[in-house]
């Protein structure tokens, strides 16, 4: 019996891995401006059958790299491939709140619609991808 699962949880990951692979949401993307200016690049990946996002660069208001404790920092995690550009039942951290907040994702040719919601209450942004 464990044999079976285990052959089958292997097959599972074989299959599930190029589907993600291909998904047109992968890459680095740049975030809008916080309030102070600073803005950031997230680069998505894959992680097991869903999707993160980890803070790969910082950028003060003046667009020059500024040393971040943030950069490294998984800011988007578990969020599920739903088809046709959207992703849902995620998590983001938002850097400026230091807050973590449900979320979902909008994907609409080069622009990335990030949504973290509350209580039905959501506040986004669109990031535009970089490469």
């Amino acid at each position: 019996m464990i044999k079976r699962f285990t052959s089958f949880a292997c097959l599972l990951a074989l299959v599930a891995t190029p589907a993600l692979a291909a998904d047109p949401v992968l890459g680095t993307w740049q975030t809008q401006p916080g309030d102070d200016g600073h803005f950031g690049f997230v680069t998505i990946a894959p992680c097991g059958s869903k999707i993160c996002g980890t803070l790969s660069r910082a950028f003060g208001a003046d667009g020059s790299t500024i040393p971040s404790d943030t950069v490294g920092r998984q800011i988007v995690w578990d969020m599920q491939p739903e088809g046709a550009g959207k992703y849902d039942s995620g998590r983001i951290w938002a850097p400026d709140r230091d807050r973590t907040y449900n979320s979902r994702m909008e994907l609409t040719g080069d622009r990335l619609k990030v949504y973290g919601c509350v209580f039905g209450i959501c506040r986004g942004q669109t990031w535009s991808r970089v490469e």
